[in-house]
């Protein structure tokens, strides 16, 4: 009951106002800029570092093609020949029963895994991906990531 009227009981108000609202949304929107900022970049170094993960678990496959085989395979046989005997091999070799690798990765950019035999230094294999733009060369992020 209220003095001026005493019969009125003041009703109270439920719910948020417009004041309240505009603040809870300019927080949530400032704690996710600070997440996104703050994630954004170790994602990009996640992605980098799996490619070289990927790339060293490949280079081991081709060293046991390596020394199964007496070479690594060639660039018109490539990775493929990590997962199944390369056509024209001959009956005599040591290729092992289920491959060297169960599938080939793709990078996380979802590209193919480059191979060459032989390699830019003339000898041996260059295993590597090319990096966030998909294409040869580039810095940082697009910079191609060679087997070391």
């Amino acid at each position: 009951m209220t003095p001026n009227n005493p019969g009125l009981r003041k009703i109270p108000a439920n719910g948020f106002t417009l004041v309240e609202l505009m603040v809870v949304i300019f927080i949530l929107g400032l704690l996710t800029t600070v997440v996104v900022i703050n994630v954004l970049p170790s994602q990009d170094r996640a992605m980098v570092e799996k490619a070289r993960a990927d790339i060293a678990t490949i280079g081991q496959a081709l060293e046991m093609y390596r020394l199964d085989n007496l070479d690594y395979p060639s660039s018109s046989q490539g990775l493929s020949a990590l997962v199944s005997p390369p056509q024209g091999m001959s009956t005599t070799s040591r290729y092992r029963r289920g491959g060297y690798i169960k599938k080939l990765p793709q990078d996380p950019w979802g590209q193919s895994y480059q191979y060459e035999n032989p390699g830019r230094e003339g000898s041996g294999f260059d295993l590597y991906s090319l990096g966030a733009d998909g294409v040869p060369g580039g810095e940082d992020d697009n910079a191609d990531i060679y087997a070391d």
